[in-house]
């Protein structure tokens, strides 16, 4: 026999790569997998006497359940589970919480019987290199672990001296070390409002996950990738794929375009890494969220990079637990490889999505999913030339044709001005802008004063229905298929009082 010390083990299982709120996520997919309807997690900042603890109430563990719970591989990665089963290795309370805390402490009831309690301690452990595991809680833990005695059921895990998140010789009073914690606390916060989101919004008896409080004002709230509420979020229609026994189901979406929504949906739409990292798969298991926004490695990573082209695309795909060794799914539960056999498919699916997407992107979010009109009057035209893309200023859009065809002006004039400003288009300094600020300012007059935007359009108008000799209807056609003028259709439907055909 030749077994691994315990010392040196437990620091590896340290190293998995955890942050906090990927911990903490682990944490709550236990209490799931324990039938939990609320949990509570309470972070206390006290410099180097900090801690992080999660309640719930799920049916808890008696004695013999809590040390089978708190043993490192407490369960066979190959063995059948429950189809609801989040869980795989039997490693995810200790390696998360070892990978944040050098003690962790255990207080869990089942109905009918008394409190258990189990502690790991990573120094003890270091001091003797034996896995000794204690049954009772230290002195300075047994206040925090003390709700547990007035609960009929449920589970109390609690992370003390937690040498990857608070500096060893932080203070209580070190202001700056605080808003470190602090700021761990939202990104917290915005991770789990995204990984439980199917759950904490559930539309019947939905989780509750509390943030350092019991009131209602403490309730986490869900994040949904797909905006699927908003009216001009479109979709694929969802298929069901299969790969020997197991069936994934793969839906697409695509985002509305930032034009099409207000400044708080904006920002929420980005989700925790913004828009353009969010972008790609989600892939779920058993509603929990492994892989939010990954294309996956369908493909060249120069064509499937993240860019901002594609950043309303995402898509939906479920995989039962039973697929976890296909998918190699790993001890985080944070990334995913689709089976070969479904690459293929999924590959289609990902480039009709990001299509659709990158069209909307360019066309400002005006013609939602489908192909803008033929007919619409764009300012701009793109055209491919051997070193690349370039653009020019459309000589037919109704605005410069005016200024064009204006007796007196110096045609020669307008069209130097033209050409001096397409050949300086600072497609490289927008391309980075756009990337570094995660987006630009609304465009289209979609941010412009309505009174500016009117006076512009009636101009247009008044010069269709005067220079031009065309109805009042012929007008207000003609500038609905005028871009920018498209987007404003109760405005332009107000010009004029003539009837159709009547000079």
């Amino acid at each position: 026999m030749a077994p691994p010390s315990a010392h040196a083990l437990v620091e590896a299982m340290r190293g998995l790569g955890y942050t906090l709120w990927s911990a903490v996520a682990d944490i709550i997919d236990n209490s799931i997998a324990a039938g939990a309807r609320s949990v509570r997690v309470d972070f206390q900042w006290d410099g180097p006497g900090s801690w992080i603890r999660v309640t719930d109430d799920g049916h808890g563990m008696g004695e013999a359940e809590l040390t089978q719970a708190m043993r490192a591989g407490a369960r066979n990665p190959l063995a059948i589970r429950d189809a609801t089963d989040l869980g795989r290795f039997g490693l995810g309370l200790k390696t998360a919480s070892f990978s944040q805390c050098r003690r962790l402490s255990v207080g869990s009831r089942r109905a009918g019987l008394p409190a258990a309690f189990r502690v790991w301690d990573l120094d003890d452990i270091a001091t003797h290199d034996e896995w000794r595991l204690v049954t009772e809680p230290m002195p300075s833990s047994v206040p925090l672990l003390q709700p547990i005695q007035d609960m009929p059921q449920g589970t109390i895990v609690l992370w003390e001296k937690l040498d990857r998140v608070v500096a060893t010789d932080a203070e209580a009073g070190d202001a700056r070390a605080e808003d470190a914690f602090l700021a761990q606390i939202a990104r917290a916060e915005r991770h789990l409002a995204m990984i439980f989101h199917r759950y904490l919004e559930a539309p019947s008896n939905p989780l509750h996950v509390l943030i350092n409080g019991a009131g209602p004002q403490n309730r986490l709230r869900g994040w949904d990738p797909f905006m699927e509420a908003h009216p001009a979020t479109s979709r694929t229609p969802e298929e069901r794929l299969r790969y020997g026994q197991v069936e994934v189901r793969v839906q697409g979406f695509i985002l509305p375009h930032r034009d099409r929504l207000d400044e708080r949906a904006s920002e929420l739409g980005g989700g925790p890494e913004g828009w353009v990292s969010q972008q790609g798969f989600y892939v779920y298991r058993n509603r929990r969220l492994l892989v939010p926004g990954d294309w996956l490695g369908l493909g060249h990573p120069r064509r499937w990079a993240k860019e901002d082209a594609y950043r309303l695309a995402r898509l939906r795909l479920d995989i039962p637990n039973s697929a976890d060794a296909a998918w190699q799914i790993d001890v985080r539960k944070s990334t995913a490889a689709p089976p070969r056999p479904l690459r293929g498919r999924l590959t289609d699916l990902a480039d009709r999505v990001r299509a659709d997407a990158r069209r909307v992107f360019l066309h400002r979010g005006s013609y939602g999913p489908r192909a803008p009109s033929p007919n619409l009057q764009r300012a701009w035209t793109a055209f491919e030339r051997r070193d690349g893309m370039a653009y020019r200023i459309d000589r037919a859009h109704p605005a410069v044709a005016r200024v064009l065809a204006e007796p007196g002006r110096s045609t020669d004039a307008v069209e130097a001005m033209l050409r001096v400003i397409e050949e300086t288009v600072p497609v490289h300094r927008i391309w980075i802008d756009t990337a570094e600020r995660d987006g630009l300012a609304p465009t289209g007059f979609s941010a412009t004063p309505s009174d500016e935007v009117r006076s512009v359009a009636e101009a247009l108008f008044n010069d269709f229905t005067t220079r031009m000799g065309l109805s009042d209807d012929s007008a207000r056609a003609l500038l609905m298929r005028t871009e920018p003028f498209n987007s404003f259709p109760d405005l332009v439907a107000s010009f004029g009082t003539r009837t159709a055909g009547k000079p």
